[in-house]
């Protein structure tokens, strides 16, 4: 009886506490927060020996960076009430997340803000830390802080706005009151967004130094990978089944479908490289997983288990073929976060076009007898986000750059950005026998080897390829 009550009274009064909702959302942030370190990860091992600490750096930077703005001004800009006609939230109306600590059920029924809140924070986090991946073993780590903040204040959080806090796509907002876009979880504002930030923060800075030259350019350690994209897609299921912001048979359906889309695209990416290149590989399997992380992520609410696995194989497949095109046009988008999260954010955003299952929210996919009705909206929101997205990313990144510098130098760059700008490495080598082998580092200055050969310190090269001499 008790049960039953509890259930009645939340369903009248959404100001009331759902103690298992909380419970749900407060695990399922976690889970998205603990793909930001994923990505480190999954990053670090993609990079160069040199770059390792610091493209995990920039993700963890970002953690720190992004949390402190989301509580002072960032949460009022994508969650605020609508200024300047719903292109933007007040940042002032709850500034410093002021009398939000103890409120419940105003933006999820029987949730406390301040879960919705840290919810929400996370999903800026890793947007932030995606675009580090295009720009690695090139960017100055301070500027990158700066960029962090202005980035996730103009472009983040008034795109979060547009889509999930009743701005301009919301369902009283300018364009949102005459066509309904659908994005479960964030295929337009997260990747389809980072993605083309990192396009264009590539475009500004310029090419690594022996981009398509240099055949030491490739990923130093695979087993990174593979556990980044192991954590990746563990926390994703609180990223997409989380987004319900609930625990129902929705969330439920999210679940499972983000467990199948990837699978299929798993096998979709391994499929094109057998048939390419000969071999499956297990970079193939790591980024087809991701690939198709991305595209379920804006339909998986809103589509049944087998469009989720045709979305997944599509996205494996295409982003697969997408990631030769940087080689075509000479971008060094260094680890592919465009072919992956803009294309698979793409194609999943407009996939709902085709996929999706008829509701309250839609009347259904070319495939669900809805025609191309839902197909207009979901090209119109992804031409709009991706324009807003592009040009203030191209203003920013010029901005820092060419008052800051946020291109490290070609010293710096040669020598190894681990050094230079975090006085650190991540291995300590020792040469013996004629080899390198991981900690074996006898000195402050060098290391003996039984053969007696001897390995510089990182920090001594790097300070004698700059001029200096280390302190």
């Amino acid at each position: 009886m008790d049960h039953l009550f509890l259930s009645v009274r939340l369903e009248t009064d959404p100001l009331a506490l759902d103690p298992g909702a909380t419970a749900w959302m407060l695990a399922a942030s976690a889970l998205v927060l603990l793909m930001t370190p994923g990505l480190a990860f999954f990053y670090g091992g993609l990079v160069r020996m040199k770059s390792v600490l610091n493209i995990m750096m920039m993700s963890f930077g970002a953690m720190g960076v992004v949390a402190v703005v989301w509580a002072l001004w960032g949460y009022g800009l994508a969650f605020g009430p609508d200024t300047l006609g719903g292109w933007v939230g007040d940042p002032f109306a709850n500034f410093g997340l002021a009398g939000l600590t103890t409120t419940i059920g105003t933006k999820a029924a029987g949730l406390p803000d301040m879960v919705f809140i840290g919810f929400q924070a996370t999903f800026a986090i890793i947007t932030v830390a995606l675009i580090s991946g295009a720009v690695a073993e090139r960017v100055r780590f301070g500027p990158w802080l700066l960029f962090s903040a202005l980035w996730v204040t103009l472009v983040y959080s008034p795109i979060a706005h547009w889509v999930w806090g009743g701005g301009i796509f919301g369902a009283e907002g300018i364009i949102g009151s005459k066509i309904a876009a659908l994005d479960f979880a964030g295929g337009t504002v997260v990747h389809m967004n980072a993605g083309m930030a990192g396009l264009m923060l590539a475009v500004v800075l310029g090419k690594r130094l022996g981009f398509m030259r240099d055949p030491n350019i490739r990923p130093h350690n695979l087993p990174f990978v593979m556990l980044g994209a192991g954590l990746l897609w563990f926390g994703w299921f609180g990223f997409n089944a989380g987004s319900e912001l609930t625990a129902d048979a929705t969330a439920g359906l999210a679940w499972t479908n983000t467990l199948l889309a990837t699978s299929a695209a798993l096998l979709g990416w391994l499929l094109v490289e057998r048939l390419r290149d000969g071999h499956a590989t297990s970079l193939g399997a790591a980024s087809g997983a991701v690939a198709g992380l991305v595209a379920i992520t804006p339909a998986c609410g809103f589509v049944d288990p087998m469009a989720s696995i045709a979305i997944g194989a599509v996205a494996g497949g295409v982003c697969a073929l997408a990631v030769a095109l940087k080689f075509r046009v000479g971008l060094d988008d260094s680890l592919d976060v465009v072919a992956v999260h803009f294309i698979g954010g793409l194609w999943g955003t407009l996939s709902l076009g085709f996929f999706a299952v008829p509701s309250s929210k839609t009347g259904g996919g070319l495939f669900y007898g809805g025609g191309l009705a839902q197909f207009w909206p979901q090209i119109l929101t992804a031409l709009i986000v991706t324009a807003w997205t592009a040009v203030m990313t191209t203003l920013i990144g010029l901005a820092i750059h060419k008052t800051m510098g946020m291109r490290v130098t070609d010293a710096d760059e040669r020598s190894g950005i681990d050094v230079t700008e975090h006085a650190e490495t991540a291995y300590e080598l020792a040469m013996v026998g004629g080899s390198f082998h991981p900690g074996e580092h006898r000195g402050a200055g060098a290391a003996s080897s039984p053969g007696g050969s001897m390995a510089a310190d990182p920090v001594r090269e790097a300070e004698a390829a700059r001029g200096g001499v280390p302190q």
